[in-house]
């Protein structure tokens, strides 16, 4: 009893002594566009807390995480008074202010591509404001601002306004007929983070879809010119858990998005529709990556040409090409390893190899279409990145696909920033 009572009374007073590690200040160095108020806000260890060692480290991985910080670190020093301690938070700054560029090819001789600019930390607060111009046959535009943090140090707002003109691939019983696809939209987005690992996001975009037959295969039951208006209301939920270190992730993410669609007309009805995508990091020795990311997809079983899980070159398959099929319900695995070739103080080359797999259901089908031969496709590839360790989202990549399934293509992929 005597020793328990012995334990018991010096576990109390380290307690009593850990609760006198006051902190008297929180300073930050090394932010010269962040501001420094954003930073003090939304970092939780304050000013007359007690030093927490916890605290610190996921201060820092919150910091790392903004688009501002390449990387990030924390200093403790004593202060004048006994048991008070400085904390000092020291910030490695990304360059913010970003062009961006997509492009990609297929055998078939498709060329699209997709600019832009992005301020991903407007007036030093981490406010994203950008816009894009698209070329996919026709012309496309759009902007958006989003500003996590515009309520505090947890409630924001996104807005966004999109303009998109495509040529896209309606399959008819019959055969394959184009539509030159028109979707202009509107959407506003609630943004609540409920800790650093968990986010949500809720709202709802208003939009006008406007198809207008080109040329190909026709059907009586499918109209050459079909205009309606839409709204969607979505629901995100975001589980991150990755560690960041300049270009090397490892942990897992998974991110759950919930749309239910709303529609003026019986040719395109309302429907519901749920995805979410898992993605798994490792670090490999000290130059390599696996990269992983899983996409589970369902929506209303609808049986129309115009479902909504597209195959497409740059979104999904690597080299398959610009929307090749659509279905009401999506399995696709992107597996890579990333090595690092050369890493400098700014420059790092990277190269990766990868297969990219995926299967369909048909629209009106059932769960046995992931298994015909004509819904699966698998393309390995190689490619290559160029990423400016001292520029947010840096990385210019190639990657070129190769079908080894049925009715196989192949082609080149240009983009901004890592496929996933």
């Amino acid at each position: 009893m005597k020793q328990m009572a012995l334990v018991l009374f010096l576990l109390f007073q380290v307690g009593v002594l850990l609760g006198q590690q006051k902190v008297i200040d929180v300073k930050f160095q090394g932010n010269k566009r962040t501001k420094t108020p954003f930073l003090k806000k939304i970092v939780g260890l304050k000013a007359g807390m007690g030093l927490d060692s916890t605290q610190l480290e996921q201060d820092v991985y919150r910091l790392k995480r903004l688009p501002s910080v390449s990387h990030a670190y924390y200093q403790v020093f004593p202060a004048l008074e006994e048991n008070t301690f400085n904390v000092f938070y020291g910030i490695e700054e990304n360059f913010t202010l970003i062009p961006f560029a997509n492009v990609y090819t297929s055998n078939n001789d498709e060329f699209a591509f997709r600019i832009g600019l992005q301020e991903f930390n407007l007036l030093g607060n981490n406010i994203t404001l950008g816009g894009f111009y698209q070329r996919d046959i026709f012309n496309s535009y759009g902007v958006h601002l989003r500003a996590p943090y515009l309520f505090g140090d947890k409630l924001g707002l996104a807005l966004s306004y999109q303009d998109l003109t495509t040529q896209e691939p309606v399959f008819l019983e019959t055969g394959t007929a184009d539509y030159k696809y028109n979707n202009e939209s509107f959407e506003v987005l609630g943004l609540y983070e409920i800790n650093f690992k968990h986010r949500l996001e809720l709202g709802i975009n208003f939009f006008t879809e406007d198809y207008q037959y080109l040329f190909g295969e026709t059907d009586p039951s499918v109209p050459q010119d079909l205009r309606v208006d839409k709204y969607l209301l979505k629901g995100i939920y975001n589980y991150d858990n990755i560690d960041y270190y300049y270009q090397y992730l490892s942990g897992f993410k998974s991110t759950l998005n919930l749309q239910y669609v709303h529609s003026t007309s019986g040719m395109l009805p309302e429907f519901v529709i749920g995805f979410n995508d898992f993605a798994y990091f490792q670090r490999v020795g000290s130059r390599g990556n696996w990269a992983n990311r899983l996409r589970l997809g369902l929506s209303s079983n609808l049986d129309t040409p115009f479902a909504p899980f597209a195959v497409d070159n740059n979104l999904n398959i690597r080299g398959v090409g610009n929307t090749i099929d659509r279905g009401t319900a999506a399995i696709v695995l992107n597996t890579e390893y990333r090595h690092t070739l050369v890493d400098k103080d700014w420059f790092v080359l990277q190269s990766n190899v990868f297969v990219d797999g995926g299967s369909w259901r048909n629209p009106g089908g059932d769960f046995s279409d992931f298994g015909d031969e004509q819904n699966i496709r698998i393309y390995p590839g190689v490619g290559i990145r160029f990423i400016h360790k001292q520029i947010f989202n840096a990385i210019f990549r190639i990657d070129y696909g190769h079908g080894i399934t049925k009715s196989a293509a192949r082609g080149v992929v240009f983009g901004i920033g890592q496929y996933f």
